[in-house]
Formats: structure tokens, sequence, C-alpha cells
């Protein structure tokens, strides 16, 4: 209706759609009525015809469900008829009202036609959207914003028409005008809208739902959907329910489902290449060893890049995205230098227009807007697929340990996977971060170049040399880095693997006083990876240095040769401001490039670490032939089977046929090492088939040598994954002799298990290991030693019920490994081993009566056997009331038991309080405490406790250093100022000489500060970091043992590993950006307040929102920090007791169930780092508006104070403030850095207050250099409690255990046998009363003045990764031959002899390449190597055959005939030549005698002997 209007005033002449003089060069700009009523109508209408081809396309393979139709889309479709209908209407009125008109100006009929079309295009694309479920369309969006910007310039027409000419000159064209505008703006709004969620196939209800699924495509540019949970956070510290559940796309089910599928074709390749090369190498071509060497780098290389290709090409797309975003941000980031330009011409320019001023004011706060938000969409979509490359790359990693063969896993050690999941993961997110900086680096670079030289001209040249120079140092000191990193994580790596085993043998290590050793140990791999770390921190140094000069470097270079190669070049403040600007921009990609590529060097070390890990050898799935359950027939055959550990091993067992009939019951015997275990796993699979055929019928149940418990309750163990059925389960129970140990556990089976079963004894752990093996009703059953931990009785208790020929398992196939003879003779079949062969086979009467090596055997060691095991009736009538009557392992001080197993209050650790004796069974059992985060801001304490650690030295330096750095760096900007700003004569300025000379000075010494700053930080850091890892590290080892009862490995891990790793780096990184930020912000705000006074009006307010919106995100993001670190520990822990039990796990078909569960370990780490990147973008674009309201204040005061502003002046004030919006964002950021990763520190020094130990050494006490000489022990009164209030565990026990003295121990569960010992090792402190050892109190000497003079042979046999001579003396405190005579006397010598190595053979870690009786005589050994006046046995040689345990109690006999024993018996034949017996019950001591006069005295210890068929 509009256009017909203004068609009068044409004149029938061409309608001119622009006049500059109405537009441009006028002091009321305006634009032409033609160019109104045409461009302005079409822009938007072609914008919306074009793409909609394009996003139907789109639409068409986004089908999200449909969505119902609700209010907001009713009001939407609306909104849309009505614009349409009033686009037909004014159609129609011109049709009839001014038809006349439209003969000339066909133009003015076509404009309401396309803008009626164009809404009837957008209402089919309302209609689409919701049949495809887009609930939010930043599509329409851009369509309505444009329709409306498009009709602001109509608008003010119209309202100044009305102004000019009153409103009924023309009042329906108005009303029909502003009716129509108003209906627009309702649709952006609307627009900005995110309607309802779609209906699906498959409603999925999601507890606490993330928002950002719910939020509108406006919500998610600016992030305002994040706000509720920063208020949350700030109102309470965040707890983890508080926080969102994980986005289905981001789970780890939807993100590995296609992953792993992928990774096994690529591995598939992978080992098709190998093999064709193993091929071409066994028809005879010979490989040196270099090239055999080349050919394994580039397979690590290869496989690496296999695993960035199929990373790439799953989470390509959703990066790419983010890509686009980071272009279009720097296209407005290179339009804001223009538009300062075209400002500082306004400035200079007296006569131009004030609107012009305003104008790019506008445009530049417009500009750096939009530069934020891209950035931002950019880096949320760089994290978010980090955070899924982590996720990926875990979830490999887990799945891999799950089927990686046991070759392969001995060269991967706990700690080197540990470090997988953590170190490396976070380099390959850093690496998604800073990729594309690459390749947009070099191209920003380009452009500012390119920019630079239309300003200066071929001076540019001189900055282009400036960074060519800069770039090859830059190159270098990477590679140079990436070098160190490689050393620094291979020590780190070391320095990981050896806690891991320290905190598995802690307990071996406080009773032999090891701990200063391995300390120094833990020192020794720590030195050089902190000396690799100083070196590549210096390198670093000297790179930041010249890369944050680089802008005063380039800007020196190429001013310098601009007004040299000729005196009439001036520099003006539009040549020095806008290079300037341009030289800013120049620095962030000239900063990053080094670092990016420092990233991706890292990167590729850990895609090789990975691709290596995840390339290793499998355990081949046909290893063995699974078949289906049959009645009839063999249930395990293998027929001329050869087997090896690994491909190029020799193998273990050879020409081995077995044939096991389904149902019966085989015994597989042998000496220490002759292939027992290796059998049973051939017939797992866990051994590599050389030839010959495996054959399993049915499902596989298996009880391993080393009882595998997981950190779980006692319940969760035994059903492990399966249904609880009761009957079946209180049957198992009761068959493996449980119903005692449930008796007196806090919770009964409720009772939370420690890590490694750490709160069991070995029997127990055992038991426990063999209920889950019959709670899975298998078909077959493989049982590794299980007898060997539990007492005779217990043994035949367990072999009657269970394995033997009567026992719940009497239908099912039984395959037993056994040192128990008594046994054999109730066996189906006997399988003899001899150095990895079946020797002899058949039933025990065919052995027997053959007269060969197994005949033989039994004669020599059957006699003793017997004598402990016969089933006499009374033995039988035992059985049958054992329940009541189990005296196994009693319950030591780590063990949650009191020493009363009938009184019905039960002792617990110091895990627990005392109220908590009324807890609900649940919380009873309770042991592991779980990793807790801390609330609140991080007190000032902890920011203290750090520097004090970096100390004085470091600190007043660096803060001085800082402040000189910026003083110089705003006297050459300053500086710069006052140059463009001097009087230009006759073309040219004086002094240029002077100038240039004083600009490089202050300039250097910017560049000096900033290089002496980084290294004092960098070193400083450093040092504290050394300070707080060795503090950890001495409190860890001096921490009681119930500390690590209840405390998981994998927390400790933690601590040693990612937050150490924080402390190493993070914290003097997050220090140098804030600091230098700061100071920074310091000198922009100087500036600006000088060129303009006026802006501290808006400085003041703006400060204060911005103290405002950090307190909100500090107090969330340290929480979530917390958080995120606490949901870590159990990924770690979880991993652990995987690698550990894998076999386990693969024998019982359970790797689903594992992989869920770390799935889901996974995914509650992700829900706390999830929020917390994105709050970090909430933050930055909350800030950078704040920033660029800066730039739009200065700029507009730079144009109100034009008159008296010298354009140098506002160029100074202007081009810095452009900076604010950065430095802001940084601040907090680089604050919030330090404030999380300050978290480490707080979360280190957390273990300075946990219980510790009395002191190592007393030097006040004058221990003898030979104490103790006689080996006397005596109790006066001695009463030990577990915590005070709870019952004594032991009750004033007095006795005299005189020197060489042989005494044996025994009682019940729960006696007190084992607390005596603790109480002598003062594992626990005495409660009152005293122990002297020849007439010295031992509480008055050092724990290991006292420790390091006696000897205990534990029950779990405990090995290190090491040389087998660092085993038996870690201190180095004997020579050669005196170990060697130690091994002679342990029967190991020959074994050891025959190694390559020797003594200096290098065990693997927890001593997995020697046997169990190995290593149980390892440990005998290294008792004959103190040979201390005084020897504890704890159920020594439970693990190892008759024979080997025959040829130990002998030596013990001899080798320690003048010293005093004391043995916690478990065989009862053992100790029947002892001097005395002491029996103890319920903490006392009830009777103590020698074995012949206890037994006629016919009291306990008979009824005991009688019980075991000894009497």
């Amino acid at each position: 209706m509009s256009n017909v209007r203004h068609a009068s005033c044409i004149d029938g002449e061409v309608c001119p759609s622009s006049d500059w003089n109405v537009t441009w060069y006028t002091p009321h700009p305006d634009l032409t009525q033609c160019f109104q009523h045409t461009v302005l109508v079409w822009f938007p209408c072609f914008y919306l015809w074009l793409c909609a081809p394009f996003y139907f396309l789109f639409l068409r393979f986004q089908d999200h469900g449909r969505i119902s139709l609700s209010s907001l889309c009713c009001a939407k479709m609306v909104l849309g008829m009505c614009l349409a209908s009033f686009g037909f209407l004014e159609v129609f009125y011109l049709l009839a009202q001014r038809s006349s008109e439209l003969d000339q100006h066909m133009v003015f009929l076509l404009s309401p036609i396309i803008r009626g079309l164009t809404m009837v295009l957008a209402v089919t694309i309302i209609q689409v959207e919701r049949l495809k479920g887009c609930r939010s369309s930043i599509f329409l969006f851009l369509f309505w914003t444009m329709a409306v910007v498009c009709c602001i310039i109509p608008l003010r027409a119209n309202i100044q028409t009305i102004m000019d000419e009153g409103f009924s000159s023309d009042a329906m064209r108005f009303v029909a005008f502003f009716v129509y505008f108003s209906l627009q703006l309702a649709q952006m709004i609307l627009s900005c809208f995110a309607d309802r969620r779609p209906r699906t196939n498959k409603p999925i209800f999601v507890k606490n739902p993330c928002p950002e699924e719910d939020a509108s495509f406006l919500s998610r540019i600016l992030f305002w959907w994040y706000c509720g949970l920063v208020v949350k956070g700030y109102r309470s510290p965040l707890k983890a329910e508080d926080l969102w559940s994980l986005r289905e796309r981001d789970t780890s089910d939807t993100i590995i489902a296609d992953l792993e599928k992928e990774w096994a074709k690529q591995c598939a390749k992978l080992q098709q290449e190998e093999r064709s090369l193993n091929a071409a190498r066994a028809l005879g071509y010979k490989l040196t060893e270099q090239t055999q060497l080349l050919r394994k780098l580039r397979k690590e290389q290869s496989s690496g890049f296999c695993l960035l290709r199929m990373l790439a090409r799953n989470f390509g797309p959703c990066f790419l995205s983010g890509t686009l975003c980071l272009v279009i941000h720097d296209a407005f980031m290179f339009s804001i230098p223009q538009v300062l330009s075209l400002l500082l011409g306004f400035v200079r320019d007296e006569n131009s227009p004030l609107w012009k001023g305003y104008l790019f004011a506008f445009l530049m706060f417009l500009l750096s807007c939009m530069q934020s938000l891209f950035n931002h969409q950019y880096m949320y979509t760089c994290f978010t697929v980090g955070m899924r490359v982590k996720t990926a790359v875990m979830g490999l990693v887990y799945r891999k340990c799950l089927v990686i063969n046991s070759a392969s896993r001995r060269t991967c050690t706990v700690g080197e996977i540990v470090n997988l999941v953590s170190a490396d993961t976070q380099k390959l997110m850093d690496f998604v971060v800073y990729f594309n900086a690459v390749w947009v680096a070099p191209i920003e670079i380009a452009l500012c170049l390119f920019f630079l030289w239309q300003r200066l001209g071929p001076s540019a040249l001189a900055g282009i040399a400036t960074v060519i120079l800069i770039f090859p140092l830059n190159g270098f000191i990477a590679k140079m880095r990436s070098k160190l990193q490689e050393v620094q994580m291979k020590y780190m790596d070391s320095r990981i693997k050896l806690m891991n085993e320290i905190l598995s043998g802690i307990k071996i290590l406080k009773f032999y006083a090891w701990e200063k050793a391995f300390l120094e140990r833990v020192i020794g791999y720590r030195e050089p990876e902190l000396k690799a770390l100083r070196k590549s921190q210096i390198l670093y140094s000297i790179s930041f240095a010249s890369f944050n000069a680089s802008s005063f470097l380039i800007a020196f270079a190429m001013f310098g040769v601009y007004v040299l190669i000729d005196e009439k070049n001036v520099l003006d403040a539009q040549k020095v401001f806008v290079s300037m600007a341009l030289i800013n921009i120049l620095k962030t990609p000239l900063s990053q490039l080094p670092f990016a590529i420092s990233t991706i060097m890292q990167a590729v070390v850990s895609l090789k670490r990975l691709g290596k890990f995840l390339c290793q050898d499998e355990l081949k799935p046909d290893s063995v032939e699974k078949a289906a359950f049959s009645p009839d027939g063999d249930g395990v055959v293998i027929e001329n089977g050869t087997f090896s550990w690994s491909k190029d091993a020799p193998p273990c067992l050879r020409r081995i046929n077995v044939r096991v009939p389904r149902g019966s019951l085989v015994a597989v015997v042998g000496h220490v090492g002759s292939g027992k275990s290796s059998l049973l796993s051939a017939m797992l699979g866990e051994t590599e088939r050389r030839s010959g055929q495996v054959t399993v019928k049915g499902s596989v149940a298996y009880v391993p040598q080393q009882a595998w418990i997981q950190n779980a309750t006692l319940r969760d163990n035994i059903i492990f994954g399966q249904e609880k059925k009761d009957m079946w389960y209180h049957r198992v129970v009761e068959a493996c002799a449980l119903i005692p140990d449930l008796e007196i556990l806090p919770a009964r089976d409720a009772t939370e298990i420690g890590e490694k079963g750490l709160n069991l004894s070995g029997g127990q752990k055992q038991r426990v290991s063999l209920a889950r093996a019959v709670y899975r009703r298998a078909d077959v059953y493989l049982l590794d030693d299980p007898l060997s931990a539990v007492d005779a009785h217990v043994g035949q208790h367990i072999f009657e019920r269970v394995i033997g020929p009567r026992g719940v398992l009497k239908n099912k196939t039984r395959v037993l490994v056994t040192h128990g003879l008594s046994f054999l003779p109730q066996v189906d079949l006997i399988l003899v081993m001899v150095d990895g062969e079946i020797t002899e086979a058949g039933s025990y009467t065919e052995l027997i009566a053959r007269k060969g090596a197994f005949a033989d055997f039994i004669k020599a060691f059957a006699i003793s056997e017997r004598r402990e095991s016969s089933t006499s009736k009374g033995t039988r009538k035992s059985v049958s009331r054992l329940s009541m009557t189990d005296f196994s392992i009693d319950l030591s001080q780590e063990q949650l038991i009191s020493g009363d197993m009938g009184s019905a209050s039960i002792q617990t650790m110091e895990a627990f309080s005392d109220s908590e004796q009324e807890q609900e069974q649940q919380e009873l059992g309770k042991l592991t405490e779980a990793d807790k985060a801390h609330t609140g801001r991080v007190k000032l304490e902890m920011y203290m406790e750090y520097f004090k650690t970096v100390g004085l030295a470091f600190t007043l330096p660096i803060i001085f250093l800082y402040a000189f750095q910026q003083a110089a760096s705003l006297g050459y900007n300053y500086w710069l100022s006052v140059w463009a700003d001097s009087p230009i004569i006759n073309g040219t300025q004086h002094d240029t000489d002077l100038k240039l000379g004083v600009f490089g000075t202050l300039g250097l010494a910017q560049g000096i500060a900033i290089f002496g700053t980084t290294v004092a930080i960098s070193l400083g850091g450093i040092i504290a970091s050394r300070h707080l890892h060795l503090d950890l590290l001495n409190n860890v080892l001096r921490s009681t043992m119930s500390f690590f009862e209840r405390t998981p490995s994998g927390n400790l891990l933690n601590r040693f590993s990612k937050e150490i790793d924080s402390i190493d780096c993070m914290i003097p990184d997050g220090l140098r950006m804030m600091l230098g930020y700061v100071f920074k912000l310091l000198e922009v705000c100087i500036i600006v307040l000088v060129a303009t006074p006026f802006a501290g009006v808006v400085l003041l307010p703006l400060t204060l929102f911005y103290v405002f919106i950090q307190s909100f995100y500090v107090a969330t993001s340290c929480q979530l920090r917390r958080l995120e670190s606490v949901s870590r520990s159990p990924i770690y822990t979880h991993f652990n007791e995987t690698v550990q039990g894998a076999s386990v796990v693969r024998a019982f078909g359970e790797q689903r169930r594992f992989i869920l569960q770390a799935n889901s370990r996974v995914d509650q780490n992700q829900t706390s780092y999830f929020p917390r990147f994105v709050a970090t973008r909430w933050l930055a674009v909350n800030l950078e508006f704040l920033g660029n309201l800066l730039v739009l204040a200065a700029a507009i005061l730079s144009v109100w104070g034009r008159a008296t502003l010298s354009p140098g002046t506002v160029g100074l004030a202007v081009s810095h403030s452009l900076q604010v919006t950065g430095i802001l964002s940084w601040i907090v950021r680089s604050w919030t850095d330090v404030e999380n990763n300050i978290v480490s520190v707080e979360r280190v020094k957390e273990y300075a207050e946990t219980p510790k130990e009395a002191p190592w050494e007393v030097e006040s006490s004058s221990v003898p250099a030979d104490w103790p000489r006689t080996g006397t022990i005596e109790f006066r009164e001695y009463g030990l409690q577990y915590r005070k209030g709870l019952d004594w565990a032991l009750k004033e026990i007095t006795l005299l255990i005189k020197e060489r003295e042989k005494v044996g121990i025994v009682g019940r569960t729960g006696a007190g046998k084992s607390s005596l010992t603790q109480g002598i090792f003062r594992i626990l402190e005495a409660a009152k009363g005293e122990i002297y050892i020849d007439g010295i109190n031992i509480a008055e000497i050092g724990l290991h003045q006292l420790r390091s003079r006696i000897t205990i042979i534990p029950q779990d046999p405990v090995l290190f990764s090491g040389t087998l001579r660092m085993n038996l003396d870690p201190l180095d405190g004997y020579s050669d031959e005196e170990v060697w005579r130690s091994l002679e006397l342990a029967h190991l010598k020959n074994f050891v002899s025959g190694l390559p190595d020797k003594l200096q053979h290098e065990c693997s870690e927890g001593g997995e390449n020697l046997s169990l009786g190995q290593r149980q005589l390892v440990c005998l050994a290294r008792a004959l190597l103190r040979k201390t006046k005084i020897l504890v046995l704890d159920e020594a040689t439970a693990a190892v055959d008759m024979e080997t345990d025959n040829l130990i109690q002998s030596t013990i006999r001899t080798q320690f005939e003048d010293c005093t024993v004391l043995t916690i018996a478990h065989r009862l034949n053992t100790i029947m030549d002892y001097t005395r017996i002491i029996v103890m019950e319920r903490g006392t001591v009830v009777e103590m005698d020698s074995p012949s006069n206890l037994i006629s005295q016919r009291g306990q210890f008979y009824r005991m002997c009688r019980e075991a068929g000894l009497v």
C-alpha cells in the first residue's frame, strides 16, 4: 500500500535505488524510497527462497519424532497466516485502487506478491519442522530478524512523516505498516523459544535431564540454559545429585557401539600386514635388528594414525561444524581493525558528521559481540568432541584390558594403563581444541600481514621476516620438548607403576621396614621426571617470551623500516593503531601455533602409546572350542596340545592329551612350577595354542590360585552378577564353610570387602572365590588349588561338601589342581605333571600299582599328610558340626572383627564412629571410604601453603618482574601514541631515530622481563611440586594399615598421577596466565582512564558486574572440579580391579557386565566434566559482553570528545579497550584454573591429617646393634583394642617366651592369634601393658628399629617389579654370597642359577612371572637372609606342595634352631614338635604348655587335635 503512494514522485522515470548524497554525505542520512520498497523487502525473502531447498534436505535426514500441536506452534502459524494475508490484501488493494498507476511501475505490485508467498513458505517450514521434531529454528529466526531489521528504516521514515505531516495524513497506511511490523517482531520473539519435546517411539525417562535439550537455539548460543546450575551452585555447594544426566549422544553406550566394531576391522588390517611381513621372513628373508626396530616403530605409528583416522570419521562432522564457527569468527575479527581505521579517520576529519562516529562505535560493538559468540560456539564444540574422544578412548582401553593376552599384559602394567586413561586421554582432548590452530594460525598470520602491507607497504615484509625468524626457533623448541615429554612420561609411568605395587604390598613394606628403600626408589623415578620437566619448562620460557614479545618485535621491525627507508613516511594514528590492532590479532595465532604444535606432538606420542596398547595381541577366541553342553561324552578334551604364554616364548606345556569325562573329578598334581596352573589356563584359552585342539563343553567356572576379590559386599562377590536365589545361596555358603565367617562379620554377607579382599584372611578369600564358582552352577569347574589356604579339616569339609564325590558339584566336570594327597584316592583321574608335560595319568590305585614317580612321591610324603587328614569317626563328626567350630585363619587387625566370637557386640575399624554400631546392616558393613569432595571455595591456607613451598625467594621477584614487564609495555604503547601525534612539518616527523630507539629499548626490557617471569614461575612450580609429592609420599607411607584398608588404591593413584600432574604443570601455567592478564588489565584501565576520564563512570558498574558474575562462576566451577576429581577415582579403581581379575571375568563370561560398570563410571565422571567446561563458556560470553560494552564506551566517549582528544590518544584507548574482551574472560578462566587446580594441593595435603604410625626411628632410644641377642619376648598385662570404647581384642595377656623357644599359637576364628603378632610388630599399638623383647620395651623404640630386627614370613607372598635381588634385599645390606646362600637354603638356587640374568632376573608386577610356590620360597629366602633372633610364621606354606612344605619346615627347624619362632598354626601337625603351644580364645590365653601335656590334659587343644585326626 505504501509503494504506490510514492510512485507519483518518480514522474515516470526509473526509480534510483541509491543516492549517496541522501545516504552518506549528509548530516541526516536516509535511504531512497525505491531502495526501501524493493531491496529491503526482497532481501529477507530471497534468503528464505534460496536456502529453503537445502534446509528441507537437511530436515529430511533429521527425524527426531513428531511434536504435538502446541500453543507456541499455533501462535507462529496464526501470525504467519496473518502476515501472508496482509501481502495478498495489499495486492488486491493495488489492483482495485491503483491499477492505472501500476502500468509503468509493476515493481510495486511485485513486492507484496513476493512477501505474501514468502510468508506462506515460512508457515510451511514451521509445519515441516514440527513434523520432524525441530524444536527451535535458527533458520527462521534469521529470516524474521532480517525482516525486522529491514523494516526499521521504513519505520523511522514513517515516524518522521507522522511528525512532519501528522497521523491523519495517511492513517490507514500507517496503521497497516505498524500492525505488519508488530506481527513480524512477534514472530521474531516467538522464534527465540523452544517448542515441547517430540513424541518418540521409545519414550525414555531421564532423571534430571540436561536443560540444553529443552533450550532454544538462542539460549544455546548465549548459554542461558546453564544459568540454573550456576545459581544453584552459588546458593549452596553442588552435590553429585544436582548434576544433569548425560545427554544420550554423549553416553559411553552410544559412542562406543560403532567405534568398537570399526577398531576391530582396523586391527585386523594391521595384523594382516604383520602376518604378510612374517610370512616373508619365514621364506628366508633375514632382517637386521635395525630393520626389525624400524618395522616395530612403523607398526606403532600406523596403529596411532589408524586410531586417529577412526576418531576423525566418527567425530569429524561435529568438529567441522565448530570449524565453520571459527572461520566466521575470523571474518568478524578482521573486520574490527577496518572499522577502527574508519573511526580514527572520523576523529581526524573535523568536518565528518557525528552520526558516522556513533555508527562506527556501534558497528565495532556489534562485530565484537558476534566474534565472541562464534568463538565460544567453536570452543564449546571442541570441548564436546574432546569429551566424546575421552569416552571413546577409555572405552576402547577398558575393552582391550578384557581381551589382552598374558604376554602382552606383562608388558603393560596397571600403572601404565591408568596413565593411558588419565594423561594420554587428556593429551587427545587438548589436541581436539588446538588442532585447528595448526592450519588457521598461518592463514590468520598471512591475512594480518596482507592488511599490514596495505597500511605500511613493503615495510610489512620486515614483519614477515621477524615471523620467519621466530618460527624455526620455536619449531626446534617444540621438537626438543616433545622428546623431553617422552622421557618425562616414561619416568612417570614407572613411578605410577611402582606406587601401585607399593600400595598393593604396603603390609609387607611395613612388616619388613622397607618404606625408606621404596621411598628412595620412587624418588629415583621422580627426580629424572622433574629434571626433564625443568628442561622442558626452560625451553618453553624461551618460546613463550619470543611469542609474547613478538607483537613488539614485529611492530619495531615494521615501523623502524617504514620510517628509515623514506623520511617522507610518517606514522600517524591510523597507521600506528590499526597496525597495532592487527599485530594484536597476529599475537594470538603466533602464541597459539607453538602450543598447538607442541600439543599435536604430545598427542602423536599419546596416539602411538594408545595405538600400541590397542594393537597388542589378544586372546584368540578359537584357542578353545566352546561346544554346547551335552549329557554324554567328555566335558574337556585336549588333543596333542602344545601351549606357550606368547608367540615367541618357549612352550610351557608340551604334548598334552587329556580327556575329562563329563561329571568326573580330575586331580592335577606336580611340583612347584611344573605347569599345573598353565594347564588350567590352556583350558580357559588364556595361553597361546601352538598346536592341537581344546574343546570345552558347556559353561565354565574358575577358581584361581590367588583368590580375586572385588571391592564389593561379600554377597555381591559370591553372586557375581547372577540373580540371588536364597535357598541355593545358603546351601553354597554353608558348603563352602562360610557360615562362621558371616557370624563375625559386622553386617554378615552385606559387609563390604576391602580392595583385593584386604579385610579377609587368605582362607576366607579362597572360600569366597570358591563359593562364587559354585553359585554359578556351571557345567565345567576349573579349580586351581582352592584348598591350599584353608586348614586341613576345613579343606576336608569343602572337599566332601563341594568338590568330592558326594559334594554339591558331584555331577559336574571338575579339574582340581591340588597339593593335598589325602583327596587323591577319591578322584576319578590323576594327571601328574613334570616340566610342562603329563608324565602319568590314571586313577590312584593304577598309579600306585605302576610304582613310578607318583608312587615314590606318595610313599615319601603320605605319612604326615595321612596323619593330619585321616578320616576317623571323630573327624567325620566334627565335619558335620563344622559350621559351629571352624577355626580357620583368625581375622587380624585389618578384618573388622572383634576378638569375641560369641559376644553380640562387634568391633569395627577406625572408619566407624562409636554411634555407628547401631546403624543399619548396610552401614555396618561399609569399609572403604569413597573419595570425598570438599565443598565451598578453596581456603586461603591452600594458596599460602603452595606459595610457602615455592618460597619467598621466588614469589617476590615474580611479582616485581610482572610489574616491570607491564610498566615497559605501558611505556612503549604510550610512546607510540606520542609519536603518532607528533606534528608533521614539510611532510616529515622529527627525531624519528630517537623515537625508534626509545620504543626499541622499552620493548626489549619487556621481552627480558617476560622470560624472567616465565622461568621463575616454572622453577618455583617445580620446587613446590617436588615438596608436595615428597610430603604426600611420606604421609602415605607413614599412615596406619587401617588407612590403606578403607582407602581404595584408585584414590591414592589418582593423587599420585592426575593431581601431581596438575601441580607439576597446570598450576604454574594458570598462575603465569592469571598474573599476566591481571597486570595487562591494569595497563588497559590506566590507558582508558587517562585518555577518557569519563570512562570511569562506565568502568565502575562494569567492575561490580564483573565481580558479581565471577563470584557465581568460581563457586560453581570449583565444586564441579572437585566432583570431577572425585568421580575420576572409581574409574581407576575399576580399571585396576578388572586388570587384576581379567581371567576370572573372562572365565565366567561376565565381560558385558563389567563393560557396563566401566561405562557407568566413565559417564558419572563426564556428568561433572560437561557442566564444568560449559561453565567456562557461560562465563566468557557474559564477560566478553561486558568487555564489548567498554569498547562501546571508549568509542562513544572518543566521538563525544573528538574536539579535545588527539587521534593518537583515541587510537591508544580504543585499540587497548578492544583487548579487554579477551583479558576479562582469561583472567577469570585462569583464576578459576588456578583455583580448580589448587584443589589438587588440597587433595594432596588432606593426607597430612590421616592417622600416622609412631616414628620410624627414635634417636633417644639406645638399641644395641646386636639386639635382640636372645629373642626372649615378655607380655606384661598386654591389652589391645582396635579403637577406644570397643571390646578388647587381647585382654591382659601375661606370658614369657624364652630364648630359642618354638611356640605355636592356635585358636578359633577371632580368638586373637594374629592380633598377638600384630602387637609384636606394632601394626597395632598397645592399649595397655607392654611387650619387652630382650628386656627393652618395644613401645619406646622406633618402628624400623623394631621391625628390622624381627622377621615374619607372611601368608600372602608379595613380590615387586624389579630384580630378584632387589626383592630379597631392597636396602642392599647383604653381599651376593649371602643372597646366594639364602636362596640355596630356600631351595631356589637351582632355579635362579638357570635364569639367564640370575639375581638380576626381572620380576614382573606382583611377581607374576614366578609361580605362587616360588614366590613363597622367595619370602622364605628373605627371612633366611635377615636371620633375626625372632621369626613369626603366618601360614607360610599354604601355597606349596607337600614336598616343598616339607623342605620349608625342615629348613626352618635347622636354620632357625637358635631363634625364637612363633607360628600361627593352620596345619596342627607342623607344630606338634614345638616347645609350647598357646591356645587362645576371646583375646585371652586359655591353655599354654607343651603339646604332649596339653593333649594329656584333654582340654581345648586336645579337642582340636582330635578333630584334625592327630589323636
